[in-house]
């Protein structure tokens, strides 16, 4: 567990020395627009390429589009809701416009108390918040072998969130990609890269009208 612990920070702090790195160096204009994508294996894109994980195909929309934006990919595999805090101490640094938050899924599959994820993603919302940072939030389902009560539990915690802290909301993360083999990798949980694009044109949806305010 302390080893686990120690291999996470270590992918904050080099998340974090990168988007710094981001910043200072890659010449932002001061009107650019800057995203952070924060969530677990669904964010980070796991088994798939970077340029292939939805965070990166939806900056390319965003820019094709004519927006001045960065998206910044901050998802760590098998992050729960407890590290939301944590995590977004090292963004708000940089001070970026929106915060997506994409966690709660791991929670869920570990079959941990819906409440806990709650708290944990309500400290993350009021401390962006208090930074004046605009959040996305993305609605997350589990698989109905978790029983009836808890699934439907789980699911409705997101719009209680969105609708407790007045938030624009992803009601899902993985429609039309949860559960549709032909866009999973064989362990049927993470998306392939045809399962991103879809991510991709789902959260673009919900997350333009933010840009255009």
């Amino acid at each position: 567990m302390k080893f686990k612990m120690k291999f996470v920070w270590k992918r904050i702090i080099r998340q974090g020395l990168l988007l710094f790195t981001a910043v200072v160096f890659s010449g932002f204009a001061a009107a650019q627009t800057l995203v952070v994508a924060l969530g677990d294996s669904l964010t980070e894109g796991f088994g798939v390429l970077e340029e292939e994980a939805y965070p990166h195909l939806l900056e390319q929309k965003l820019l094709s589009k004519g927006y001045n934006v960065k998206v910044i990919n901050a998802g760590i595999s098998g992050s729960t809701s407890a590290s939301a805090p944590s995590r977004l101490q090292w963004y708000v640094r940089v001070k970026p416009d929106i915060i997506i938050i994409a966690l709660g899924g791991n929670d869920g599959l570990r079959g941990l108390s819906v409440e806990h994820m709650k708290k944990n993603l309500g400290k993350a919302i009021e401390m962006a918040r208090s930074e004046k940072i605009q959040v996305l939030l993305a609605g997350m389902q589990i698989p109905s072998n978790y029983g009836r009560e808890y699934t439907k539990s789980f699911r409705k915690a997101f719009y209680e969130l969105a609708e407790h802290y007045q938030l624009p909301m992803i009601p899902f993360l993985l429609k039309e990609v949860g559960n549709v083999p032909d866009l999973n990798l064989p362990d049927g949980i993470h998306p392939n890269p045809e399962g991103h694009k879809i991510i991709s044109r789902t959260v673009l949806e919900h997350l333009e009208p933010l840009l255009s305010n």
